[in-house]
């Protein structure tokens, strides 16, 4: 392994221009002319309605006012895609339809009815004032259980699958001879990602063909979304993705908006944008998490684990979005075991619509729910069984000569040494002085708490890749990637890692991304994916490079081809005194008019998935009189396999811990009866700021994958999969000496306060 040894923690090439004003984010890229678009959206969550729009259309400075009525009439009838899963007697819930625009029902507040084009946003709006909606409204259904008011009249009881996976009758036997069974039912509360750059479209036809520039994660979903949708052939369809400030998994699936802005730029021939704005993101943007789990874990009487049951509830909201049924049951099952030796295992899901937005990715998209739930459960087997909850992890782990290790989902671990990473947290911890830091607390008056998760993820995505490595005749090399950069420093991490491999020069390395017309295809950014795949097609297309420049320059060098090596910088061979670089064999093949050597491109498959998993340690203190939660410590041990650039894996940990830590003490959807959203702006909806968490204390503990030869696994959604259930078993914890037997999240002061005056924890869900 000694070719990707050059782990160097090197700052970002693209902090640069980001910090210096020059990113190109879509609102940069505004042509002159430019037209602007605003959405009017639904106030109520379920309504048959009926439009009059002449009296905005009529208005001056207005280009179009687009409802379903003008799409259907311009041919625009296909609704958005969506996965779907199969029930568990093997049948398929027909998907429900979800158009563009609503068509004469809208099913959530925030459905765009109306799009609306004019001179200015200004205009936009108040032509927006000017449409006479009248409603017939219908009954709501937020609760999350079958029945009530229907939303589709294909989702019988609002059911939208019923899925299981696992052997249903082996675990509940397991369960049934269990020595201990432990039973625990638990909130996993929807939030809103809110990433800095709401989602943006920018839309024109140049030259007879149709570009869409938006913010998002991957261009080649949208153009064949666009070509299916718009009815058009994929060749006349360009789309690009420009910087983009975060996505978290929100970005990855299609919105409506894309289209309805991509169509009224070919009806009115003229470049049409449209930016969120908080609020829209707040109402529109898909939401994460949403559900409630009842969770069912027995064992021994040496309290080893000898069955799991796992029955969830998840809102998908008022449609299926395009990756929301598999996320809380394919995805959720990949690692609903996690890394403890248990094969009697089920999982059963019930999918629910409910008038409020829809539910999808999220950063980790199903592993971090997986996770959640059984690391809560565990601590609270801990409790009840009267055992040390690090002792009954360690009880419990597939052990270093179990793998490769074989789930009773059927997913493979490759590696691991589980043991290693819990006795290093330990170590860097302090767990052993922990009750001495509980008392000195209790002398203050305060509650502190212990978490403790040991997480593992799978990396998800499409496992084949393509890279495209150019030499351009102004000098350097262009390096095309088929991933997204959504901020996690990709340009700095493929330019280093191809320097690693050929000694370019990092400054003379431009990476390219994001544009259908320069790049042919790619999995895009999802799933923790990017790195490990972008990296593992690099590789192999710097092989076949090498080999295509080996006969040229043993030519040049008079020697036989086999004489001839490349040792990551220069050409050698015994006999020659000719030690070409790269660029160097480049320009020398560009004066002999070799241009078949300047491009090489290869596509790359991995064979199987890497399993990044960790420990993640936290500790909080309580102040009952207030109910506050403050995390004072928190350690990481990661195990991620080789590492590029350690300092890039670093923040991507501290990006995803403070997610998590965010959605553990303070984010919470709320609507209210008439699924009114409460929390729709920043006064009401509680991100986490600086002062809410703590310094981390990060390190890894490196057991390379054997799944692809740089023995790398992704770190992208670690931080967030580790630090729910970290935070949520340090604050159960800590409220269990008060004798407070439930804890769901968010903990908010005013919800800790509830839980330690009322005896009891406050469950309201998001949709109650």
């Amino acid at each position: 392994m000694e070719k990707f040894g050059r782990s160097q923690p090197v700052t970002r090439i693209e902090d640069q221009r980001f910090l210096t004003g020059r990113g190109r984010y879509v609102s940069d890229l505004v042509p002159d002319g430019c037209l602007k678009g605003y959405f009017l959206r639904s106030p109520v969550a379920h309504a048959n309605f009926t439009l009059d729009l002449e009296a905005a259309r009529d208005m001056a400075g207005v280009h179009l006012v687009l409802d379903a009525a003008g799409l259907a009439a311009a041919g625009v009838v296909e609704p958005m895609p969506a996965m779907s899963v199969p029930n568990r007697d093997g049948s398929q819930t027909p998907m429900s339809r979800r158009p563009l625009l609503a068509e004469g029902r809208v099913r959530f507040v925030g459905e765009a009815m109306v799009f609306i084009v004019a001179d200015s946003l200004d205009v936009a709006r108040d032509a927006a004032e000017l449409i006479e909606i009248d409603y017939e409204e219908r009954d709501v259904h937020l609760d999350l259980a079958p029945g009530g008011a229907l939303l589709h009249d294909n989702a019988p009881e609002n059911r939208a699958f019923d899925w299981g996976i696992g052997d249903e009758a082996a675990a509940e036997a397991a369960l049934a001879r269990a020595a201990h069974v432990v039973r625990m039912e638990l909130v996993d509360n929807r939030i809103i990602a809110n990433p800095m750059e709401g989602r943006s479209v920018l839309a024109q036809v140049e030259e007879g063909r149709l570009h869409i520039a938006f913010s998002g994660q991957n261009v080649w979903n949208t153009k064949r979304n666009a070509a299916r949708i718009l009815d058009l052939s994929p060749d006349d369809i360009r789309v690009t993705i420009p910087d983009v400030g975060g996505g978290f998994g929100t970005k990855a699936p299609d919105y409506p908006e894309t289209f309805v802005v991509a169509q009224a730029a070919r009806m009115l021939k003229k470049p049409v944008l449209w930016v969120a704005d908080r609020t829209e993101t707040m109402l529109s943007d898909n939401a994460g998490r949403d559900l409630i789990h009842d969770l069912t874990m027995g064992f021994d009487s040496d309290l080893n684990i000898t069955g799991y049951r796992v029955d969830t509830i998840c809102n998908l909201g008022a449609y299926s979005s395009p990756f929301a049924q598999n996320i809380q049951t394919t995805l959720f099952s990949k690692v609903v075991m996690g890394v403890y030796d248990v094969q009697n295992v089920y999982l059963h899901v019930d999918g629910i619509y409910t008038n409020t937005t829809q539910v999808d990715a999220y950063r980790g998209a199903g592993r971090p729910e997986a996770i959640f739930a059984l690391e809560r459960i565990m601590d609270q087997a801990s409790r009840e069984l009267g055992v040390d909850p690090w002792e009954l992890r360690r009880r419990n782990f597939i052990t270093p000569e179990q793998f490769p290790y074989v789930t009773a989902i059927g997913e493979t671990y490759d590696v691991g040494d589980f043991g290693r990473v819990l006795d290093r947290v330990e170590a860097l911890s302090d767990s052993a002085g922990f009750e001495r830091r509980r008392e000195e607390a209790s002398e203050r008056g305060r509650l502190r708490g212990l978490g403790l998760c040991f997480y593992i993820e799978s990396i998800l995505g499409d496992p084949s890749e393509t890279a495209h490595i150019e030499f351009a005749d102004e000098g350097g090399v262009r390096l095309y990637v088929g991933t997204q950069s959504n901020g996690q420093g990709h340009e700095t991490v493929y330019a280093q890692f191809l320097y690693d491999q050929t000694g370019i020069p990092v400054e003379k390395i431009t990476v390219v991304q994001g544009d259908s017309d320069r790049i042919e295809k790619g999995g895009g950014t999802g799933g923790s994916r990017s790195v490990t795949v972008q990296n593992n097609a690099t590789l192999v297309t710097v092989d076949a490079m090498v080999a295509a420049f080996t006969p040229y320059l043993a030519e040049k060098m008079g020697v036989a081809e086999d004489d001839v090596q490349f040792d990551h910088e220069t050409f050698r061979a015994p006999g020659s005194n000719l030690t070409p670089t790269l660029l160097e064999a480049a320009e020398m093949a560009r004066e002999d008019g070799r241009r078949d050597l300047l491009n090489h491109r290869e596509t790359a498959r991995l064979p199987a998935r890497s399993f990044p998993n960790g420990a993640h340690v936290c500790e909080v203190e309580i102040d009952p009189e207030t109910g506050r939660t403050e995390v004072v410590h928190y350690t990481i041990v990661d195990d991620f396999g080789n590492l590029i650039n350690p300092l890039l894996v670093e923040g991507q940990v501290h990006g995803g811990v403070v997610q998590g830590i965010g959605q553990a003490l303070c984010e919470r959807v709320i609507y209210d009866e008439d699924a009114q959203l409460l929390t729709a702006s920043f006064m009401d909806y509680a991100m986490p700021r600086a002062a809410d968490v703590p310094m981390f204390n990060f390190t890894t503990e490196p057991v390379p994958s054997t799944t692809n030869v740089m023995g790398m696994k992704g770190c992208g959604e670690a931080g967030t999969v580790g630090s729910m259930a970290a935070v949520a078993n340090a604050v159960a914890d800590a409220l269990s000496q008060a004798g407070v037997a439930r804890a769901d999240m968010p903990f908010t002061p005013h919800r800790v306060w509830k839980m330690l005056n009322d005896d009891g924890s406050d469950t309201l869900h998001s949709t109650d």
